[in-house]
C-alpha cells in the first residue's frame, strides 16, 4: 500500500519540556490508524505539526507525498481537520455552518445539504448549534472536516464527553468514512473505541511512541492472564484455592469469586465438573491492559 503520511525524528520543545521526542511512523492509504496515550504524552502536539498546524524544531514530516509545513494550500483540499472542540457560530443553523465551510473550500451548498444527510442531520438543518447534543455538534464538526470530500482525515478525539449511545452512534459514521477510502487518523483515550476502529495503534507517552502494531497483536503479546469471574457462594476461598492450585490467584470480593489464571482451560473444567458456572464470565487481556502496562497505572492530570 502508499504511504499517506510518514514522520521521521519529530522533536517539539517549549522551554525544557521535550513535547515531542524523537517521533516516527507510517500511515498506509486507506488505512484507521490510532494515537493513544495518556494526558501529556504529546499526542495533539504530534498531529498539530503532521496536520501543519504547528512547526516542529526537527524532524521529518511528508503528508501525501509534500511538506504540510510551511502552510501548503494544495494541501487545504486534500485533508480535513476535526479538533478537539470547535468553534462554530452559535446562532447559525447546522445547514448555514455547514454551508460556511463549504463556501470556504469552494464547495457547492448542495455538497454542504448532501453532508448534512451523510452524518444524520438532515431533520436538525433548521436547529441552531446551540441548540444542538454533543453527539450532534460532534456530527456537524466531522461533516464540516468532510464537506471538501478530501482523501485524509484528522479526527481528535471526536468522542470526548459523548455518552456511550452517540460514541456507538459516532462510530458507525467513523467506519463509514473510513470504509468509503478515505485515511483516518484518530487520537482518543478510549481504548475501546481505538480497538474497535483502528487497523494499526502507536502509543505514545513523554513524547515519544513506546509501540506500534495492530490492536490485536498487541494484546497477543502481552501475554497476560485471563480473569474467571463466577457468583460467590457456590465455592469457599478454600475450595477455589484447590481448583486454582499454584498458578492461579483467587479473590473474592462477596459478589464475584475470580480466578486471574494463565491456564484458563483447566479451570473452566475444573468448574464445569463441580457445577459451579453460575454468573461465569470470562475476560482476557484487552488493549487497556496493553496501555496500562506500557504506560503505567498513576492518575494524569
Amino acid at each position: 500500500m502508499d504511504v499517506a503520511i510518514k514522520v521521521a525524528d519529530l522533536a517539539k520543545r517549549y522551554g525544557d519540556l521535550a513535547a515531542v521526542d524523537g517521533v516516527s511512523f507510517e500511515v498506509k492509504t486507506g488505512e484507521f490508524f490510532g494515537i493513544l496515550g495518556p494526558n501529556g504524552a504529546g499526542k495533539t502536539t504530534t498531529l498539530e505539526i503532521v496536520e501543519g498546524l504547528r512547526e516542529p524544531d526537527s524532524g521529518e514530516v511528508g503528508l501525501l507525498g509534500m511538506r504540510p509545513w510551511p502552510r501548503n494550500p494544495e494541501l487545504a483540499m486534500r485533508i480535513g481537520v476535526q479538533l478537539q472542540s470547535s468553534a462554530f457560530f452559535d446562532r447559525l443553523t447546522a445547514r448555514e455552518q455547514l454551508r460556511t465551510f463549504a463556501e470556504l473550500y469552494g464547495v457547492s451548498s448542495a455538497r454542504a445539504d448532501e453532508m448534512l444527510e451523510v452524518v444524520g442531520l438532515t431533520d436538525k438543518a433548521r436547529t441552531r448549534i446551540e441548540k444542538l447534543s454533543g453527539g450532534q455538534a460532534q456530527r456537524l464538526s466531522i461533516a464540516c472536516a468532510l464537506v471538501h470530500d478530501p482523501e485524509l482525515v484528522f479526527l481528535d478525539e471526536p468522542t470526548a464527553a459523548l455518552d456511550p449511545q452517540a460514541r456507538r452512534n459516532l462510530w458507525d459514521l467513523l467506519r463509514r468514512v473510513n470504509s468509503d477510502g478515505r485515511t483516518v487518523v484518530l487520537t482518543t483515550h478510549h481504548m475501546d473505541e481505538a480497538e474497535s476502529l483502528c487497523d494499526r495503534v502507536a502509543i505514545m507517552d513523554s513524547g515519544r511512541v513506546l509501540t506500534i502494531d495492530s490492536p490485536a497483536k498487541l494484546v497477543r503479546d502481552l501475554h497476560a492472564a485471563t480473569h474467571i469471574s463466577i457468583s460467590s457462594g457456590f465455592l469457599t476461598v478454600e475450595q477455589a484455592a484447590g481448583v486454582a492450585g499454584a498458578e492461579a490467584h483467587v479473590e473474592d470480593d462477596g459478589l464475584d469469586l475470580t480466578f486471574t489464571t494463565h491456564d484458563p482451560a483447566r479451570i473452566l473444567t475444573a468448574l464445569a465438573e463441580r457445577s459451579a458456572l453460575d454468573g461465569l464470565r470470562v475476560r482476557g487481556a484487552t488493549l487497556e491492559d496493553v496501555f496500562l502496562e506500557l504506560t503505567g497505572r498513576e492518575y494524569r492530570a
